[in-house]
């Protein structure tokens, strides 16, 4: 970015100070909703906005500290589904949680790698099949195999902060949090675990991808 369109410090630290008010403003919300449990749907319209204008003031200051500064905040800022207002129960007694991420091989040879070190510790985990495929990029039979034995030595969370460990390279990521009823039963939903999700349940919702970069850069120029 050129000096020019660069955000001031007196910027940034309005933005700050907006982010600060925005805060005592949710918190604020959410105090009188408590004492006044009463005040039912108009008390949740009212932390609902006071939510969505934290989560704006937030976006706005990370975007100018990272103009400015090249620097970023510690935290992502939260969307709620799609823009589709929530009407699920204000004190869900049941969540679930649903996560997508995506991944592209970019080293097969060092997935096959990893895969054939956890069989060695392991020998129960795999057959130990890791093969090459006749390109010489780790296709067949072995590949899938060494994606079996990672994703089930490793947890989605080790998976992500070591991806390039595992010869993976990121994609876009999304976690949605929805409110139930009531907890599933057991087995329940095991055979099409993210066949719906009703956008109005949706709590919050977090979202990773280089498109919003690429909006930025294209907004700047």
């Amino acid at each position: 970015m050129s000096d020019a369109v660069q955000p001031t410090a007196a910027e940034v630290r309005a933005a700050a100070d907006a982010l600060k008010e925005a805060i005592d403003r949710h918190l604020a919300a959410i105090e009188r909703r408590a004492e006044a449990p009463e005040a039912g749907a108009e008390a949740d319209a009212a932390v609902f906005a006071a939510f969505n204008d934290m989560a704006a003031a937030g976006e706005a200051y990370d975007e100018l500290l990272y103009d400015a500064y090249d620097e970023v905040t510690p935290f992502e800022v939260p969307e709620t589904g799609g823009g589709a207002e929530y009407a699920g129960p204000r004190d869900p007694d049941a969540l679930s949680v649903f996560i997508r991420r995506d991944y592209t091989v970019v080293e097969p040879r060092r997935l096959l790698a990893q895969a054939q070190r956890v069989a060695e510790l392991d020998p129960d985990a795999t057959d130990g099949e890791y093969e090459d495929g006749e390109d010489g990029e780790g296709g067949g039979r072995g590949m899938q195999a060494a994606l079996g034995v990672l994703f089930g030595e490793f947890d989605p969370d080790e998976i992500a902060s070591r991806h390039k460990e595992f010869g993976l390279e990121e994609g876009d990521a999304t976690l949605w949090v929805t409110a139930a009823e009531e907890a599933a039963e057991p087995g329940e939903w095991l055979a099409a675990p993210f066949e719906s999700v009703d956008p109005e349940r949706v709590i919050c919702r977090f979202d990773i991808s280089e498109a919003f970069e690429e909006d930025g850069l294209e907004a700047a120029d």
